[in-house]
């Protein structure tokens, strides 16, 4: 036998409705992130995709070359790092978020007081966030820095 719904009650309707209102900020937040991560993503597949073409090249260039491309496949590994540690980074503020935007709905149907939590989540997701905007921003240097040293 099913059991019977609690009827809901205008205030339970005006509390969920602000809750909502409450979580489309972090939505609009994780929208950003989620094009940062796209574009890392993609600077990845690159890197990936010209360390193969070296690779494949070191097989067949004069041992003369051999040097030049042994050193451009070290910046490409120190740029690779760069940009797993910007996704992992920025994946983990995503999480962040979510897990924000899931407290803050358990908070209000359990009536429970999560200001804290989700102070400290986001606070916790702003500084991932930063942290893969920095380790980008260290790979795009070292990208530019390495075409000016070619």
């Amino acid at each position: 036998m099913p059991v019977p719904l609690a009827p809901v009650s205008d205030q339970t309707i005006h509390d969920i409705s602000h809750v909502i209102q409450l979580s489309v900020a972090p939505v609009f937040l994780l929208t950003s992130i989620g094009t940062i991560l796209g574009v890392m993503s993609a600077r990845l597949a690159r890197i990936v995709d010209r360390a193969r073409t070296l690779l494949d090249r070191l097989e067949t260039v004069a041992e003369d070359k051999a040097p030049a491309i042994h050193a451009e496949m070290h910046t490409l590994d120190r740029r690779r790092r760069l940009v797993n540690f910007a996704i992992t980074c920025g994946t983990l503020a995503a999480l962040l978020v979510c897990v924000s935007i899931a407290t803050v709905f358990l908070g209000a149907v359990m009536k429970a007081n999560v200001a804290r939590i989700v102070a400290s989540l986001f606070i916790l997701a702003m500084g991932a966030f930063v942290a893969a905007l920095v380790f980008f921003l260290r790979e795009i240097l070292l990208a530019v820095r390495s075409l000016v040293l070619s």
